[in-house]
């Protein structure tokens, strides 16, 4: 898949800026005419929207900020002002609808579902092979509900637009309910459309066990645990997936696609514009990697302190200190699980895990409720980080245990502030960050879609 990245043509290609709605209608439908007619044009499009969810405003940086930094893993780091006063906000609960970093996951988000719709709504119309045509669909599918998905959990009330928009149609805002049920029929369909694994350049695609993985974390969050560990025992017991024995063989380039790993945005260097922007944005110094380290996204003390002792999770996720080039040791907390040493800054190698196979095991414990085998499944997690196992008579709730577990297993990945909402546990922010004098359930909607749809409300 890395390597299809160098060739694919940019959603942009395909629908022009427009100043309605997050760019979902086209000004112009220059070469539309004459696209969308072949299986080479359909695979284009695409990589084009995989391409799309690489930008800054998703992966890029966007959700790290909204769903790490928001919750109590993180923080912005001493800086305060030009663009780190965004992301301060943002940490803090005192961003408003300006903010352009939220205006910025907004645009991006829905550019690349209006990418997939033009795909899904062409696509029935146009011969080619059965599977392939299956494949595709199931691709803009998952991809299209892992943004609706983290809008909907960042927004709440959102757009649900499931077809290319025609300027001068009225956007309707609906509940977050109705665009979660609407999740569970889409992955449900692209769960059977895609297949096991890739092989070859097509590695990092879509497979069976990403969208039924986005699909148990939508019914743990609707509340059907049932139906979510129903999915969860499919994903286990079908389609490959393993722990890896070393917790730090997750992380650097040279681990990428493992057997762990259900999927990751797929960055690549080379000055193409298609690096990560992780490294220099996490690391505390310009000692560390090529050009600038911003510090951002720093860990906190109450993350750190979460650890048990000798934890082997905690070294290969964070460092507290490291040493400058004048061989000084400099206390600083930074994130190094996608750490690398770029040529050109801002244009690392590195890929973003999305989702892997302990995520799974930990959410099919918590779609169980306590019982032995959830234990199980939680100490399946914790021998490989060097930790005896737990049970029912550990101190702490069944509720406590579940979620510190995840938090220390999946720290940076993108699912502490989710999952602080479905544990009702949002007030473990305040604890953790003692300025934080109110938090809120949703993100602004930004001000420029509301200028635009005087019909939106916010959340």
């Amino acid at each position: 898949m890395k390597r299809i990245l160098y060739i694919i043509l940019f959603t942009a290609c395909f629908t022009s800026c427009s100043d309605d709605f997050t760019d979902l209608a086209p000004i112009s439908n220059r070469n539309e005419a004459d696209f969308y007619k072949t299986s080479d044009d359909f695979e284009v499009a695409i990589n084009a929207s995989y391409s799309g969810m690489q930008s800054t405003g998703i992966y890029g940086r966007g959700y790290w900020t909204m769903f790490e930094m928001r919750s109590d893993n993180t923080d912005q780091g001493p800086d305060a002002t030009g663009l780190a006063r965004q992301y301060t906000e943002i940490n803090s609960f005192t961003e408003d609808a300006l903010n352009e970093q939220v205006t910025s996951v907004w645009s991006e988000s829905y550019k690349v579902i209006s990418n997939c719709n033009v795909i899904l709504s062409r696509i029935d119309g146009v011969e080619m092979d059965t599977d392939l045509k299956a494949r595709i669909t199931g691709e803009a599918l998952f991809i299209r509900s892992l943004m609706f998905y983290h809008l909907a959990i960042a927004f709440g009330n959102i757009p649900l637009q499931l077809e290319p928009f025609v300027s001068g149609d009225e956007l309707t805002q609906v509940d977050q309910t109705t665009v979660l049920n609407q999740l569970i029929v889409d992955l449900a369909e692209a769960e059977t459309g895609l297949p096991v694994a890739y092989s070859g350049s097509d590695v990092g695609r879509a497979t069976k066990g990403a969208a039924a993985t986005l699909l148990a974390k939508v019914l743990l969050t609707t509340g059907d645990d049932t139906a979510a560990a129903t999915v969860l025992r499919r994903i286990i017991s079908d389609y490959g997936y393993e722990l890896l024995d070393d917790y730090a063989d997750l992380w650097g380039v040279g681990n990428e696609n493992n057997a762990e790993s259900i999927f990751e945005i797929q960055y690549i260097s080379g000055g193409i514009g298609q690096g990560s922007l992780f490294t220099n944005d996490f690391s505390p110094s310009t000692d560390l990697q090529t050009g600038s380290g911003f510090g951002r996204n720093r860990p906190t003390i109450s993350l750190m302190e979460a650890y048990e002792e000798d934890d082997l999770r905690y070294d290969p996720s964070m460092g507290d200190t490291y040493v400058n080039l004048e061989g000084e040791t400099i206390e600083a907390r930074y994130v190094k699980k996608f750490w690398s040493d770029p040529a050109i800054e801002n244009d690392s190698d590195i890929n973003f895990v999305v989702f892997r196979y302990a995520d799974v095991l930990l959410m099919l414990a918590e779609a169980l409720g306590e019982s032995g085998e959830s234990y199980d499944l939680i100490n399946e997690v914790r021998r490989r980080a060097g930790l005896e196992d737990i049970d029912a008579s550990t101190p702490g709730s069944f509720e406590e245990k579940l979620l510190n577990e995840r938090r220390v297993e999946l720290a940076f990945e993108n699912h502490r502030w989710p999952d602080l909402k479905r544990f009702d546990a949002e007030s473990k922010i305040q604890e953790a960050e003692s300025f934080i004098t109110a938090t809120r359930e949703y993100f602004y909607i930004p001000q420029r879609e509301i200028d635009i749809n005087p019909n939106f409300e916010q959340n």
